[in-house]
């Protein structure tokens, strides 16, 4: 099991990674959030860099995927299971429109942490909203 930070941190790293490139954006967002939300108290960037590296060698490894995302189900608590979504959507949404890697990921990360689909759209919706700008 992995904390709930390292559970937060690999679904970022997981919509970051979705599209076999991390992009400035991803990341600078990624640190954003472990940096201002409460939910990352006492965890730090450092913290957050070092999670993320172990995400990738799992992912790399056979099956790594799905051992990540199994890991992820079983470690987020029930009470953070929208916020690890909109998590993931706010690091699909931060390079620009999600790429359709990034859609088939949340998708399973959707069903794996049981998000309801009309709460999912509005987390989504959410998460779009502030990442727009004046050309999006």
């Amino acid at each position: 099991m992995l904390s709930h930070h390292a559970a937060l941190v690999h679904v970022m790293t997981l919509v970051a990674a979705a599209d076999a490139e991390m992009s400035d954006a991803e990341l600078h967002t990624i640190g954003d959030m472990v940096n201002l939300l409460p939910v990352f108290g006492g965890y730090t960037t450092e913290d957050a860099s070092r999670t993320a590296e172990v995400c990738v060698e799992t992912l790399e490894q056979e099956e790594g995927l799905e051992k990540v995302i199994e890991q992820v189900r079983q470690s987020v608590p029930e009470g953070l299971r929208e916020t690890a979504y909109v998590l993931g959507c706010d690091v699909a949404e931060a390079d620009g429109a999600p790429r359709d890697e990034e859609w088939r990921l949340l998708a399973m990360l959707r069903e794996a942490l049981a998000i309801d689909p009309l709460i999912a759209a509005a987390l989504q919706r959410g998460a779009r909203a502030r990442h727009a700008t004046i050309d999006r």
